[in-house]
């Protein structure tokens, strides 16, 4: 646990939230500004920056969790779709610097609109090139040479 890290203070309940699902290794809550009706942060109770971060044991515990969340939402609310999104880093509009994932429930039409896709489409050059040295690194990191 970090001691100025907000959702490490949640997890101690020393700072307040709505929340909504608690496990033995995460603790789901709505942001203190949600983007619609049902949106919901899950966190791992363990203090991780991102999920970059995560070790496998933390990831699995943690994605149970997103996935009940998900089922409770779509069973409460009842909404088109959902969105699960995670932000690293401050390019990727991290502000809160605990790995936490956005479980957004979506309807047709609502006011978030489309995410996807990007308004200029990359050339198959730039994809097959970005695809190559992917699957180098992957192999990399699947073998353990990291």
């Amino acid at each position: 646990m970090v001691p100025d890290c907000e959702f490490c203070q949640i997890v101690r309940r020393e700072r307040p939230a709505r929340v909504v699902g608690d496990s033995p290794d995460a603790l789901a809550f709505f942001p203190l500004k949600p983007v619609c009706l049902g949106h919901t942060i899950v966190i791992p109770k363990t203090h991780v920056r991102d999920l970059w971060a995560a070790d496998s044991l933390l990831s699995m515990g943690l994605m149970q969790t997103v996935i009940r969340v998900g089922q409770a939402i779509s069973k409460a609310l009842r909404p088109d779709g959902m969105n699960l999104i995670s932000s690293a880093g401050e390019a990727a509009s991290q502000t809160v610097f605990h790995l936490h994932l956005h479980v957004v429930p979506r309807w047709s039409g609502d006011h978030i609109g489309n995410i996807w896709p990007p308004s200029e489409p990359l050339s198959d050059e730039v994809k097959d090139g970005a695809a190559a040295v992917i699957r180098v690194a992957y192999a990399a990191i699947s073998a353990g040479l990291q």
